[in-house]
This record gives C-alpha cells, sequence and structure tokens, in this order.
C-alpha cells in the first residue's frame, strides 16, 4: 500500500451518491454526510415535507386563506349586509380587459333588468355598449374592522353608478363573493377553536389512561365506547337543540364550537393512550421518575413531545370534520343563526331544488368548502408523511 496516510484530523468529504436522483430519497440528495448527521429532527421532517408537493401547495393555499380572513372587510367588494332590491338573483358578472379590441382595464358591462313573467323570473342582459371599469383600493360601504376600526377601504370597490357582482347576488341582493369571505371566517376558526377543546380532552383523558392504566384506563376506555355508539348527526341536534334561541350569536358560536370539540375528541384519546402505553416503559421516563418528576411533569414534558409530530398530524385530519360539522349544523338550520356568516348558513338559501335550478351561483359556497377540505387532507398526509420516521 503505498501513499500518504490520511490526517486523521481532517474533516470527513463530502459525498455524492452514483445513483440517478430520485426526489422520493432523501439519501440521494446532494447533501454532504455530516449534513445528514447534524439534521435536527425538525429540519428532516421539512425535507421530507417538501417532497410532498401536494401538501406542501395545500400549506400555502390555507395560509393564504386564513391571512384574507383577517382582512375580510377590505378584501370584499360590498359591506356584510349590504342590500340592492334592484340586483335581486343577478347572475355573476364576468371580468373583462378588452372592449372592441381596444385595453380597457378591468371592467363590466353595464346591465339591463326585465321580468320574465312566464317563469317568473328576473332576466339581465349585459349591455356592450355600457362600459364600467372598476376601482381599485377605493372607498365604498363602511364597516368596523373586527368590530373594532372604524372603515371604507376596499381592494375592488362597483364601478361609479353600477354593480359589480362576480358570483351573482341572492334572494336579498346581497353580493355572494362578499358574503363567502365573510363567512370564511367563522367557519375556517370554528375548526380551530373546535380542535383545540377536542385536543385539551383528548389529551388530558387519554394521557391519564395511558400512563396510569388499571382502573382508570378501564373507565376510559367504556365512557368512549358509549360516546362513539351514539349516532353522531342525532347527538348532534340534541345538542343544538339545548341552545336557547335568545343566546346571543357570539354565545352561539362558542357554544356550537364547545359540542364539536367535545363530540370529536375519542379518537384522539385512544391515539393518546396508545402512545403512552408503549412510551411510559422507556428508561428515560423511569429515570424522570427516579428523579421525583411528578406524573403531569412526566406526561407533559416527556411523554407528550415524543409524539407531538402525530399530534400535529391529526389536527389537521381533525379541522376538516370540524368545518364540515359547523357547516352541517347550519344547513339543517340548527347550528349558527343570523347575523352571523358562515358556509353553512350561506348554502341555506340553496335548500330548494327550484332555487338550484333556476339560480345555481347560490351553490358557490360549496367551492371553498371542498378545496379547504381537500387542503386539510392534502397537509395532514404531507405532516404525517414527515413525522414518520419510517418513510
Amino acid at each position: 500500500m503505498t501513499g500518504p496516510l490520511p490526517d486523521p484530523g481532517a474533516p470527513l468529504p463530502h459525498y455524492v451518491s452514483d445513483a440517478p436522483f430520485d426526489p422520493n430519497v432523501i439519501e440521494n440528495r446532494v447533501i454532504g454526510r455530516t449534513d445528514l448527521a447534524q439534521a435536527s429532527q425538525k429540519k428532516l421532517m421539512w425535507w421530507k415535507f417538501k417532497r410532498h408537493r401536494l401538501a406542501l401547495i395545500s400549506g400555502v393555499f390555507l395560509a393564504i386563506c386564513y391571512v384574507a380572513i383577517v382582512f375580510a372587510e377590505f378584501l370584499a367588494p360590498y359591506g356584510l349586509q349590504t342590500r340592492n332590491v334592484e340586483n335581486i338573483y343577478a347572475p355573476p358578472q364576468a371580468v373583462h380587459l378588452f372592449h372592441d379590441g381596444s385595453f380597457v382595464g378591468p371592467f363590466v358591462y353595464g346591465r339591463t333588468m326585465e321580468l320574465d313573467m312566464e317563469n317568473l323570473r328576473r332576466v339581465y342582459t349585459d349591455r356592450t355598449d355600457l362600459v364600467q371599469p372598476l376601482r381599485f383600493f377605493c372607498h365604498g360601504d363602511s364597516y368596523r374592522f373586527w368590530g373594532m376600526v372604524e372603515g371604507s377601504l376596499h381592494l375592488v370597490c362597483p364601478p361609479e353608478n353600477g354593480n359589480f357582482n362576480l358570483l351573482g347576488t341572492d334572494r336579498l341582493g346581497r353580493d355572494v363573493l362578499s358574503r363567502i369571505l365573510y363567512g370564511a371566517r367563522i367557519s375556517l376558526t370554528i375548526g380551530i377553536l373546535g380542535v383545540a377543546t377536542s385536543f385539551v380532552l383528548g389529551i388530558v383523558i387519554g394521557g391519564l389512561a395511558g400512563y396510569y392504566g388499571g382502573w382508570v384506563d378501564l373507565v376510559v376506555q367504556r365512557m368512549i365506547e358509549v360516546l362513539q355508539s351514539i349516532p353522531s348527526i342525532p347527538l348532534w341536534l340534541a345538542l343544538a337543540a339545548i341552545m336557547p334561541v335568545t343566546w346571543s350569536p357570539l354565545v352561539v358560536y362558542a357554544g356550537i364550537t364547545v359540542i364539536l370539540g367535545l363530540l370529536d375528541w375519542t379518537g384522539l384519546a385512544r391515539a393518546v393512550r396508545s402512545k403512552l402505553l408503549s412510551l411510559r416503559e422507556e428508561d428515560y421516563v423511569l429515570a424522570a421518575q427516579i428523579l421525583g418528576a411528578s406524573s403531569p411533569r412526566v406526561i407533559g414534558r416527556h411523554l407528550i413531545p415524543g409524539f407531538m409530530s402525530h399530534l400535529i398530524a391529526s389536527a389537521t385530519l381533525t379541522i376538516p370534520g370540524m368545518i364540515l360539522g359547523e357547516t352541517a349544523l347550519s344547513f339543517l338550520g340548527l347550528g349558527l343563526r343570523p347575523p352571523i356568516t358562515s358556509w353553512g348558513i350561506l348554502l341555506t338559501e340553496a335548500r330548494s331544488v327550484n332555487v338550484i335550478a333556476l339560480y345555481p351561483w347560490l351553490l358557490a359556497p360549496v367551492v371553498p368548502v371542498v378545496l379547504v377540505i381537500l387542503a386539510f387532507n392534502f397537509l395532514g398526509d404531507g405532516l404525517r408523511d414527515a413525522a414518520d420516521p419510517m418513510r
């Protein structure tokens, strides 16, 4: 064997695999061996999560949605309760950029309305000779930003002496797009608050059952089995009917959130129980007990962080169920009530088959519901795969 001996103090070289690049295998990334060795668990999860393109896109989409609900008053062209009795059941308007071959900018055509006495409906016709440019960053309907600050600035305003209804209007002449934006604030936040309630109950009750076992575990398991044996919809109806009609909309909102949280903690509690049953036998748990750590400290500081990634993935998969639960209750008339607006309340406008046949744009709130549910499911799949050490 010839040649100089390698310097034992020299840093390890960075190796690059000769195998063809596979985006599904982290080891084939052009990174050093020391980088993989020194990477934290969070960084490894982020690398694996970025490989799940659909989950990454879903996360960006949901982030945009939650940022949008903060500025719903600014983004909505009209106020929440703004009515135009001369524009009832108006179909969606198309936005144009060119008129007669020349660029005009974003505009809509004016409309004329006639009554169809044969079918008993309003017929709107575009006037191609009446160009109405849209206004941006302008003052329109006044509002109270989050119920506190007076304002009137909007991203898009209707034309002067005209209307702008991108998704049409309802039976009272209210803009559907504006109401969807306002309703997103309730429908999206009720899922977060419901999951928070569910997680507190699931982690506490499931944690006690998994850590102590014995009769505590027996009582918790029988209670979970009883709750899971009750049909969901009748239980929803019974709990929603308990709330008096005299309650304020804000209290009803809090009540619906608590109901959804009370009904959805059982699955999480069982998952937490099974995890703690396996983790409580680990050496580091025994060491913490020998050092005198109390049971709440062992559970909160040593056991739960061991599967926190699993809890995060479970949360993203639970939120869609909360949103659908609120939508179903409101659609049945047993959930939130006006003047609070949610996607479920908006869908009550389309409960009649005749209305759907004549005014299909009233089903527009279904689109954000479907997109948000799919996005949460894709995001949950991506987080679950990223948190799984076996993948």
